[in-house]
């Protein structure tokens, strides 16, 4: 009976939930019921936590599929997925567990729905270990939807660790197919921006503490451009719990975006917050490539699912983008080539990922 299941094996490689999210999904879209074991084999605490399995819940909810093995501490599901239909769709991790993480595994099984969609996703807005809802809004989000895609991200509450109660609802419309996307020249920077944030008890000093910082750390590096680094208090009535935290953008003259961030947390000095995510976001200049390391394996799916070939350069490759490739290619007809690129500057560590998109077309439109 379980002939026709694709296997998946969740230890391998990054080992964490990208696995369950990457292949979720693509199950998803293309009608291959799975089985994945050994979930999260790789993590201190293996099998699913509460945000992979509100994931996989909306997911199957999506496209009224069946799924068995969804409890969580579960090391193994098999995942009989239906067809995508639109609607209102609501996920709550019911922890501080990203909503950003929730939206990774459900966005692409949405775009090809029959009908538009809104997802109603909760849990924590600002999260260690997960993308910051600031980055999916200010670089994710301009830069994916080169594929043709739109979508609004409204941010109605903010939750942070360790109880949640954040809430981000999105809504998308369905696409005949993505485009291809070519992010090949990196040109020059621009302009720095960015939010430094406090929540709660904590008061706006912090966050004028972690952007100053911030800020002497990039003049180091880069002299002669205005860097704007807000320091914003979030209204009480917009947040749950107390929170802090800085993201810092980069907007090059063909239109990259490339960021660093950071998370406070009790103990922790306001000015280390603001250097960390300076230094990150100078790392991420440094190698010359148009994405930063947070985008480069978030893209990864789109490249597979558009039509025609897409092309990235980037940094050096992370074992996430690396994870994503290898299910990508597994499961869908995608052909992925990373190759070092040619650079004037051989100090440069940079790759071109180029991917021959399977074209996807929806069934519904």
């Amino acid at each position: 009976m379980d002939g026709d299941r694709v296997e998946i094996d969740g230890g391998i490689m990054e080992g964490g939930g990208q696995i369950l999210r990457v292949s979720t999904a693509l199950s998803c879209l293309l009608g291959l019921p799975l089985r994945v074991r050994r979930i999260r084999a790789g993590r201190s605490q293996p099998g699913l936590r509460p945000q992979h399995l509100s994931g996989l819940e909306m997911v199957r909810d999506l496209c009224d599929g069946k799924l068995n093995g969804g409890e969580i501490g579960s090391t193994e599901i098999t995942f009989t997925p239906g067809k995508i239909k639109g609607g209102t769709h609501i996920a709550d991790t019911k922890t501080a567990g990203s909503v950003c993480l929730l939206m990774q595994v459900a966005m692409p099984c949405v775009l090809f729905a029959a009908s538009p969609s809104e997802l109603h996703l909760k849990g924590g807005t600002n999260a260690e270990m997960a993308p910051q809802i600031d980055y999916t809004v200010m670089v994710f989000k301009p830069i994916v939807e080169k594929f043709n895609i739109s979508f609004n991200c409204d941010i109605k509450r903010r939750g942070y660790y360790p109880q949640g109660g954040g809430e981000v609802v999105l809504q998308m419309s369905p696409v005949k197919e993505l485009s291809p996307i070519n992010l090949t020249e990196r040109g020059t920077v621009t302009k720095i921006y960015g939010r430094a944030f406090v929540a709660g008890a904590l008061p706006i000093k912090l966050a004028k503490d972690m952007s100053a910082a911030a800020v002497r750390c990039i003049r180091r590096e880069i002299r002669d451009l205005y860097i704007n680094i807000q320091p914003v208090r979030e209204p009480d009535d917009q947040a749950v719990g107390t929170g802090s935290g800085i993201i810092i953008v980069a907007e090059t003259s063909t239109g990259c975006l490339l960021a660093g961030s950071s998370l406070g947390k009790r103990g922790k000095n306001a000015d280390k917050v603001g250097i960390e995510a300076a230094e990150m976001l100078l790392q991420n200049l440094k190698h010359g490539g148009t994405v930063d390391d947070s985008l480069q394996d978030q893209l990864i799916i789109f490249m597979a699912l558009a039509k025609g070939v897409s092309r990235v350069k980037s940094g050096p490759i992370t074992l996430h983008t690396q994870t994503a490739i290898h299910f990508a290619e597994q499961l869908t007809k995608a052909k992925f080539t990373v190759t070092k690129s040619e650079e004037e500057n051989p100090s440069n560590d940079t790759y071109i990922i180029e991917c021959q998109g399977m074209g996807l077309i929806n069934p519904n439109l």
